[in-house]
């Protein structure tokens, strides 16, 4: 394991240790090799966690994306959620994932005009939140123009993710915007300052350390842009990445890049530090997220292990697994508590 905070080890836990908890969850679809639902499940129940967000599922025989899923087969999910005792934390939409404009700039990002996405996919994802019983949408912060500087786009996405998120408000749901690269919100400086123009309770970030090591940040630049982006983050998917000094940054993530993902304790995202710092904010944030109507301060594992691509990556049943024991190792380390099932959780389901 990559430790960047030695002289903590065997230092008594901090008084804030005991009140900040957080809550495991991970894309299920990361774990299944048919992305048959049965098997996501089965594999997080396992695992021991209660929480996912559903990407691609196999429900009736037909991989879908969660946007995609008719009203029998969202029906039949719930009914599979009672069964493996899972919750949905967030869908895993790729809301944001379009481009800001209609010209043709050597990418294969569609464009939609924004009043009809607004209509369209973004009630849709509304909808699958309400069908789902969760208060929080997965999104992204649009394309700008291909090798175009993000910084001059600022305005126009910003004013596509207020009306997003005033769409999700009304229907009491909150907008998780993910920093990724080749977005507008492509750093934890850029996601900062999309989320102070719209200025709005329920757009809460989502920091993702592979996301910005996968730019050639390496793990102080990483802490920099965490730190950039800590006011407006509201949850975090547990991705990390190790650097390829042969791939030279040019200023687009491509396929190759995508090959490098690592557990979070091989990477160079610099977690450790990240996250002892990240454990005194835990439980303030739990209380605001609270009152939000989530469950409370989300690590959702997304390790793309296996690889990863622009609408999502796979790591297996024993990838994930790999994945979550690493991230279990690094929050015991650094003292931050979590919940994993218990033979309590099994006695409750009984009925003992």
């Amino acid at each position: 394991m990559k430790h960047n905070s030695p002289a903590d080890r065997g230092k008594p836990a901090p008084a804030d240790a005991a009140t900040s908890r957080v809550i495991l969850s991970a894309f299920a679809d990361e774990s299944a090799n048919s992305k048959a639902i049965v098997e996501q499940l089965a594999v997080l129940a396992a695992l021991g966690l209660e929480y996912y967000s559903p990407r691609f599922v196999n429900v009736s025989g037909e991989v879908k994306n969660v946007m995609l899923l008719n009203k029998q087969e969202l029906k039949s999910l719930v009914q599979l959620h009672g069964d493996y005792g899972m919750r949905v934390f967030s869908i895993g939409s790729p809301i944001g994932k379009v481009k800001l404009f209609d010209f043709d700039d050597g990418s294969k990002n569609r464009f939609v005009p924004f009043a009809r996405y607004l209509k369209d996919d973004v009630a849709t994802a509304i909808d699958r939140a309400h069908a789902l019983d969760t208060r929080a949408i997965r999104g992204f912060s649009f394309y700008p123009p291909r090798g175009a500087d993000p910084a001059l786009h600022l305005t126009q996405a910003a004013e596509h993710l207020a009306a997003i998120v005033e769409r999700c408000a009304a229907a009491g749901v909150v907008y998780g915007l993910e920093v990724e690269a080749n977005l507008v919100g492509q750093s934890g400086r850029m996601i900062a300052e999309l989320a102070r123009r719209v200025n709005h309770p329920n757009l809460l970030c989502i920091f993702d350390g592979g996301n910005i090591s996968s730019q050639n940040f390496n793990a102080v630049q990483c802490f920099e842009e965490y730190a950039a982006m800590r006011k407006y983050t509201g949850w975090m998917h547990m991705k990390d990445y190790a650097i390829d000094p042969a791939l030279k940054w040019e200023g687009v993530v491509d396929e190759e890049r995508l090959k490098n993902f690592v557990p979070v304790d091989r990477g160079d995202s610099g977690y450790e530090a990240i996250l002892r710092d990240f454990r005194q904010y835990v439980p303030d944030l739990t209380k605001k997220l609270h009152k939000l109507g989530l469950p409370g301060v989300v690590l959702e594992l997304e390790p793309h292990l296996k690889g990863g691509g622009q609408f999502g990556g796979f790591s297996g049943p024993d990838g994930l697994g790999v994945a979550c024991r690493a991230l279990c190792r690094l929050l015991d380390f650094v003292m931050i508590s979590y919940n994993l099932r218990t033979f309590d959780h099994i006695r409750r389901a009984r009925g003992f």
